[in-house]
């Protein structure tokens, strides 16, 4: 049996701590082989919940044995995206970089380029493409059982009205904050993922809380080169929930409600390998149809583990790698043309 690959953690709050270390523990062929994080209390977290692993306090303590490692990942605050995974590639390190890839659609893109002319692999952690619910919609879309999709309507929408200290909320250059490309990056790469290229993006983005400094309220309206509208809602001022998915068609349409159910199983220290993984009950299925003639449609099983399943496989045996990173290179585009769009009120379009 072929060793298991070694992995380097770069990053152990929220992103590297609850996404991505129970995720490459629990994938067959990966091992978490070293942790990077200065914080003392997120490292006693880390020495707890991942005692077989390393930790190092600096990254450049990975650079100088690169080949001590088969795969780095950079689950760091999103300043600090483009220029460790630069280092990672420039060490020969296949990466795995935490969404959004960039602050700007000019270094996600020199990014890109800087890893295929060295040929060294690169994704993006766009787990949402995982989700249950995205899942459903896809196997719905893709069987027809919509007829001619019109609309979709996706929200990411929260209830958090105090602000909370980080990174996150912060307006200084390049920290690429607020909901636009924290939420905004997943809901944009589902559409496009769904429904295709964009030809003309519209958006509304305001600061709804006190003392916000970043945006914490958005609407996106996408309209795709096959004449599909997206309407996308990220939000931390939602008092009432809207449906998490609506999608119109000619034939039907189909609605559901909720989030998917994985972030918060891997929260409570869940695990994919665990029985009814990423499962929902009945009585949370979406409805399709019509208004009189609705039906409950299993909702697919939500499977994040997949990603680094797909991420191992490309590694051993080069098969594609799980994202292509020129899609998130796209959704970083597309996240600059909303800014613009809300800033000077206009309907914007892409550029080809």
């Amino acid at each position: 049996m072929a060793e298991a690959l070694r992995v380097g953690l770069l990053g152990y709050g929220l992103a590297g701590r609850v996404f991505h270390a129970p995720l490459i523990a629990a994938t067959p062929g990966l091992r978490l082989d070293a942790i990077m994080t200065r914080d003392p209390q997120r490292r006693e977290q880390a020495r707890q919940q991942h005692p077989e692993a390393r930790l190092v306090d600096d990254a450049e303590e990975l650079w100088r044995t690169p080949d001590a490692l088969d795969l780095v990942v950079v689950a760091t605050p999103n300043r600090q995206h483009v220029p460790m995974a630069r280092a990672a590639i420039a060490a020969g390190l296949p990466v795995v970089v935490d969404k959004p890839l960039a602050a700007t659609t000019a270094e996600g893109r020199a990014l890109v380029e800087e890893a295929t002319e060295r040929g060294v692999p690169l994704t993006v952690f766009q787990n949402r493409r995982w989700d249950g619910d995205f899942l459903t919609v896809r196997r719905l879309v893709d069987a027809g059982e919509l007829g001619r999709v019109t609309r979709f309507e996706s929200r990411f929408e929260r209830w958090r009205p105090a602000i909370k200290a980080g990174w996150r909320e912060s307006d200084r250059p390049g920290e690429a904050g607020g909901a636009l490309y924290d939420l905004g990056a997943h809901l944009i790469d589902q559409a496009v993922q769904l429904f295709g290229p964009v030809d003309r993006v519209y958006a509304e983005v305001d600061r709804r809380r006190p003392d916000a400094l970043v945006d914490d309220d958005a609407f996106v309206a996408l309209t795709h080169a096959n004449g599909v509208r997206s309407h996308l809602w990220m939000s931390a001022v939602t008092g009432q929930l809207g449906p998490r998915l609506r999608v119109l068609g000619d034939r039907a349409a189909y609605t559901s409600y909720g989030l998917d159910v994985q972030e918060a199983a891997l929260h409570d220290g869940g695990r994919p390998d665990q029985e009814g993984w990423g499962e929902v009950p009945p009585e949370r299925y979406g409805q399709l149809g019509v208004d009189g003639d609705l039906r409950p449609v299993r909702t697919e099983a939500g499977s994040y583990q997949s990603f680094y399943q797909q991420v191992e496989a490309a590694l051993r045996n080069g098969a594609p790698m799980p994202v292509d990173p020129s899609d998130s290179v796209a959704t970083v585009e597309l996240i600059e043309l909303a800014h613009r769009s809300a800033v000077e009120g206009t309907v914007l379009p892409v550029s080809a």
